[in-house]
């Protein structure tokens, strides 16, 4: 069968793949002065950093040595018998996994939908039960979805998953499934939960106000955001019209407030050192951005994370090497 010959090459591949991985983990360790029998993963991330440093921002660029498992895309499982008869009775669909998955699902609605039905039949009209809480997560991507099943999934069969999830979670007895329902969602709130948000403050009128910092390249930003304002903003005393004369850069200063809909609601004081317009203007909305989570709820928080208001610009500009004119510039060549 042509299916279990690419399996028996696959298999053959990784294994001859762990094997290369274990002698260079082996080397590795021995170059480090290490034990090779305790090294682990983490020792081997360290090794590579020292040994071949990079400079490269895109983590994805940068040299890697893992174990072929998480390298290689996985394999499914050999789905026929020795004769050709498959085991699974969706295997002529093309994706078993996946419509395996829609038919549990669906199978989850109708058990929820028989609970609701009787518990009409009995006169109780109102659940009994808390409502599902999703408040923190989000539905899985397309791409984890792959690797879930292990399967090509497109956009259209995607939408239909995500549109079936999304009917049984607005069924009133859908916690007696919320195991099922979790396993398609992901938590939104892991990273920003080890964030501590500092409390508003209040000055003597009685008026909140919140305090950030912000970098970017070379400037520094310290923002102070005055709650019941009337949109006024002041740059080392200066309004923002006669700091900023480009308007792109006032823009970016002025979008978080626009992102979460409250232009005109605060007034804001900064003091910036260092930089051009530009790095001051991206260390000023950062600062906002921090200064801004105090006022919000936490949704609203982790919506300015996901647009990158609240994520570090880590770009400086690239030293000038040795033997060149620049950082990637090189002298004219000249024959003679």
């Amino acid at each position: 069968m042509a299916y279990a010959a690419r399996k028996a090459t696959y298999d053959a591949l990784i294994k001859k793949e762990a094997e290369e991985y274990e002698r260079g983990k082996r080397h590795l360790a021995n170059m480090m002065g290490e034990d090779p029998e305790n090294f682990t993963q983490a020792d081997i991330d360290r090794a590579i950093r020292y040994l071949l440093p990079s400079g490269l921002f895109d983590k994805q660029a940068r040299p890697i040595m893992k174990h072929p498992s998480e390298i290689f895309p996985p394999q499914k499982e050999t789905q026929v018998d020795a004769e050709g008869r498959p085991f699974h009775y969706l295997f002529y669909t093309g994706k078993p996994n996946f419509f395996s998955l829609m038919h549990d699902a669906y199978a989850k609605l109708l058990e929820i939908q028989a609970i609701e039905d009787k518990m009409l039949a009995k006169g109780i009209y109102k659940p009994d039960i808390e409502p599902l809480f999703l408040k923190r997560s989000l539905w899985l991507s397309r791409e984890d979805l792959v690797k879930m099943v292990i399967e090509d999934v497109t956009d259209h069969d995607y939408n239909r998953l995500i549109r079936l999830l999304e009917r049984i979670i607005q069924q009133p007895y859908a916690k007696h499934i919320e195991e099922f329902v979790l396993q398609f969602r992901r938590d939104i709130m892991a990273a920003g939960s080890k964030e501590v948000i500092e409390p508003l403050k209040y000055d003597d009128n009685g008026i909140a106000f919140s305090e950030g910092t912000g970098k970017r390249k070379t400037a520094m930003a310290t923002v102070t955001v005055r709650d019941r304002g009337t949109g006024k903003v002041f740059i080392n005393g200066k309004g923002l019209l006669d700091y900023f004369k480009n308007i792109q850069d006032r823009e970016q200063i002025m979008f978080p407030f626009q992102f979460v809909g409250k232009l005109g609601d605060f007034d804001m004081e900064c003091t910036v050192e260092g930089g051009g317009s530009s790095g001051q203007a991206g260390a000023i909305r950062l600062a906002t951005s921090y200064a801004l989570r105090s006022f919000l709820p936490e949704e609203q928080i982790e919506q300015m994370r996901q647009a990158g208001l609240l994520t570090k610009d880590p770009r400086v500009v690239e030293r000038q090497k040795p033997g060149q004119k620049g950082a990637r510039k090189k002298f004219t060549w000249k024959k003679r």
